[in-house]
């Protein structure tokens, strides 16, 4: 896509409407990632040349290199579970939200097994929102910092450091009203070894950094900046507001602050703040958007851009995966599926199996007429697809997807299982 600006309707759905029938199976969704990733063709990424073709199993194969690759293969849909119906819904429900979604009420919405799966999700989405070499902030920017956290007693205000998280915060100034686009992170302390790598890392040299008088500001100079810093004291001096100094840093700080306690209900750990700022930077910065369908179409474009996310890169403190418990006497040897040969375990099975009733006094065993209504957890081992007969179902989530789907891209067919 790059040079090309996508439209809506033929790029990326307008409605919801549009998004359900866009997007009503797996293989739809595949065959928008495949667009998404490779625009102009396959390219193979283990040798970088270009030409293939998808073989039987829905892969495409390098004409080079001979190499197999799937096309969620190395993005953030690398080895999900979850059914691609299931995420293109989340993303959607994460983009077209003005507030954005809180992992429970994900949860809730689509009808998703566990609590971690959904929460698990935004998190991988809101770990691709930063592009790697976006630009810097320039012209004129306010900088700033703030302190995200409830109160503590005994804690005392300015920069002292305490169970809160410190947050530097920037913000473009546009004339002659506005602002425009942010930037914030989490910073170590207040000192000068931390103010001035944010600085540098959000703002483009030559551009005019106000801040205030902090002492961790000086020497920003030095650094390629046109410096002005505003003095709390002097505007108390002449009667003036010091909220008034930095009023950008101070909006989008509180609207940060707001947005956390409104849609997460302030329930942000500290080791995954950074995760929510980016997300709250995200939208921000394309709070003038027109299109939602477009916003949707950027994530999924980072989504494929990126590597994958592991579930362990998300936990704060991952764990080895706990051994399942050896019953005690347990030889380690694999267990036979069979009648058990206890006499007291066969009496219990005589008194509601009948077929099994009947063989076991002599006579002679028939097929049963009607099936068995208790079944016998070690002989009717449950189905995965429920009922003799019966459709499989994915969890609940849409319907199977369609044998294959046929497209037409820069003139050339491909065929996806």
């Amino acid at each position: 896509m790059d040079g090309l600006r996508p439209r809506a309707g033929l790029h990326y759905p307008r409605s919801v409407g549009e998004f359900q029938s866009w997007f009503g199976t797996d293989a739809d969704c595949l065959d928008y990632l495949d667009w998404l990733r490779w625009p102009e063709g396959f390219v193979c990424p283990r040798c970088g040349h270009g030409g293939g073709w998808a073989v039987a199993d829905g892969r495409y194969k390098c004409v080079a290199c001979g190499g197999r690759t799937s096309v969620t293969a190395g993005t953030l849909f690398d080895r999900r579970r979850t059914p691609l119906t299931v995420w293109f819904t989340a993303c959607w429900m994460f983009a077209s939200q003005k507030d954005g979604v809180s992992a429970l009420s994900l949860q809730r919405s689509l009808e998703i097994g566990s609590y971690p799966t959904a929460w698990a999700m935004l998190h991988r989405l809101r770990s691709v929102l930063v592009r790697p070499g976006r630009d810097r902030l320039t012209g004129t920017v306010e900088v700033d910092e703030t302190y995200i956290g409830g109160e503590e007693p005994g804690l005392r205000g300015g920069r002292a450091k305490g169970k809160k998280s410190l947050v530097g915060v920037a913000v473009e100034l546009r004339q002659p009203r506005g602002y425009g686009r942010c930037r914030m992170g989490i910073l170590r302390d207040g000192s000068a070894a931390s103010l001035h790598p944010f600085v540098t890392e959000h703002v483009e040299p030559g551009a005019t950094v106000i801040t205030d008088a902090w002492k961790g500001y000086s020497g920003i100079s030095k650094l390629g900046y046109i410096h002005e810093p505003r003095s709390q004291r002097a505007a108390r001096a002449r009667g003036d507001d010091p909220g008034e100094l930095l009023p950008g840093v101070h909006r989008v700080a509180s609207l940060a602050k707001r947005w956390l306690l409104g849609t997460h209900q302030g329930s942000v750990d500290e080791a995954h703040l950074q995760g929510y700022l980016n997300e709250f930077v995200f939208r921000f910065n394309r709070r003038g958007s027109r299109s939602r369908g477009l916003v949707f179409h950027r994530v999924l474009e980072l989504a494929v851009a990126h590597d994958p996310v592991r579930y362990r890169d998300l936990v704060v403190n991952p764990q080895p995966k706990a051994a399942p418990p050896v019953p005690a006497g347990h030889t380690g040897a694999p267990a036979e599926h069979g009648p058990p040969s206890s006499g007291a375990a066969m009496e219990s099975i005589l008194t509601w199996v009948s077929p099994v009733r009947e063989y076991a006094r002599g006579a002679i065993m028939q097929e049963p007429t009607s099936p068995r209504e208790v079944p016998h957890p070690l002989w009717d081992p449950p189905s995965p697809y429920g009922e003799p007969g019966a459709v499989p179902k994915r969890r609940g989530h849409g319907s199977p997807p369609a044998g294959r789907l046929q497209h037409e891209r820069h003139g050339v067919h491909h065929q996806l299982r």
